[in-house]
């Protein structure tokens, strides 16, 4: 039997079986399909995600009411004006590290240091400002590159000599923590001054009305006008978008969020200045991982080394910097957490802070394996962290208690994200 071969030239769009093309289905983008179903899809999109393990940040958050319907339930006090706003500002200094910590658990790896260096940082500030009188914006700047060298050097020798994230960063907590000791002196504490700007850091607040209210008209127009252009975008290159009606709801939803807080602090002192600053780098940290080259680079690295090297990343460059960015808010994040209590001491980074930190990122949602997180992770871990600790603490529960429960909530994360990739898996979505 011989085949009939009729060779075409090249670049020849022939179609060889007219009849076979003409039967063929275009394919068409499952969300597309799901937004035309209107409500009835959503639902079905849902479930679907539910089955296949795909749950988000939707525990993270029923646990979050949970907590706070609990505490509320226990003392009326929990969610007042003054004790909302109290830990807000005090959930700044934690989830900033946080952040950091968030970038380096995309790449699955790990950094113990960041208590230490979060230490450093603040007595450096308070060593320089305060014993040697420098301007304290200088010394600020120089404490926050204190960090990022720190972090610098252990992503060096993690990528470059390949000695293990683990083994660097404890070696760092222990060296960086000694180095603390060193230069705070005898004394151990060096208190900072009250009027000074990064005392002012947890103690300014925007006490007029309209601060608050503001912030959340910018953040929800900002959101509207982001979602508008983006789908402006994608629909001109053919790309599925969201349509219209759905970016309103999201949109009123977001609104709604954003005016309750502001009138919740507005009963109080006001808009605190810690918060602005956290949600500011929140939302930048957001726009690098998922708006840029970069971001894209360091959730390929989570997913693959091997593949991302052949990709033709530079893998070390990566790893690097990221180590660097976690240093850099550790450094944020213990200026922060300086300013709270007024000084530097020894006691700064060390103790159940750094389980803390790591558990705010964890809880968060972001994945112990690599490749799955975002860095409003950080605000929703540090907020289940700081309500348990507020809670117990107006239920006059004493700390064994608090690290007992905040490790129950820490394993209870891990084994849903661990439980989750095997659903992903097995639904062939990992």
């Amino acid at each position: 039997m011989s085949i009939d071969k009729t060779s075409t030239p090249a670049g020849d769009n022939t179609v060889e079986n007219p009849e076979a093309a003409s039967a063929a289905v275009p394919t068409v983008d499952p969300r597309l399909l799901v937004r035309e179903q209107g409500f009835a899809g959503y639902v079905g999109e849902f479930k679907r995600k539910m089955k296949a393990g795909d749950l988000g940040s939707l525990p993270v958050v029923v646990g979050l009411l949970i907590i706070w319907a609990i505490f509320t339930s226990l003392n009326s006090n929990f969610l007042t004006a003054g004790n909302f706003s109290d830990m807000s500002i005090a959930m700044v200094g934690t989830g900033m590290i946080a952040v950091g910590i968030v970038f380096v658990l995309l790449l699955g790896e790990i950094d113990l240091s960041v208590g230490s260096v979060s230490g450093v940082a603040g007595a450096t500030f308070a060593v320089l400002s305060v014993t040697h009188g420098m301007n304290e914006v200088l010394a600020l700047v120089l404490a926050v590159l204190t960090g990022t060298v720190a972090g610098a050097v252990h992503g060096f020798i993690f990528a470059k000599i390949g000695v293990p994230a683990f083994a660097v960063t404890l070696a760092g907590l222990l060296f960086w923590q000694g180095f603390m000791l060193q230069i705070l002196g005898s004394n151990g504490t060096i208190n900072l001054d009250a009027d000074g700007a990064v005392a002012k850091l947890t103690s300014y607040y925007f006490s007029d009305v309209a601060a608050a209210y503001g912030l959340a008209i910018v953040v929800t127009a900002g959101y509207f006008l982001a979602a508008f252009f983006d789908n402006r975008r994608r629909a001109a290159a053919g790309v599925p978008s969201r349509p219209l009606n759905e970016i309103i709801v999201r949109t009123v939803l977001l609104a709604v969020l954003a005016f309750v807080v502001a009138f919740v602090f507005n009963q109080y002192k006001g808009l605190p200045l810690a918060v602005v600053i956290f949600l500011a780098f929140l939302a930048l940290t957001d726009f690098v991982l998922r708006r840029t080259a970069y971001g894209r680079k360091i959730y390929a690295l989570g997913g693959s080394v091997e593949a991302s090297r052949r990709a033709g990343i530079n893998v070390d460059l990566v790893r690097i910097s990221v180590f660097a960015i976690a240093g850099t808010f550790a450094a944020i994040g213990g200026l922060f957490v300086a300013s709270k209590i007024a000084s530097a001491n020894q006691g700064a980074g060390t103790g159940e802070f750094l389980m803390n930190v790591i558990a705010a990122a964890v809880i968060g949602g972001t994945s112990l394996f690599g490749g799955r997180g975002r860095t409003w992770d950080a605000l929703l871990g540090v907020m289940v962290i700081i309500s348990i600790q507020y809670g117990l603490a107006l239920q006059g529960i004493a700390s064994p208690v608090q690290y007992m429960i905040t490790g129950g909530v820490l394993l209870a994360t891990v084994v849903i994200d661990a439980v989750t990739r095997r659903t992903q898996r097995s639904a062939g979505r990992a």
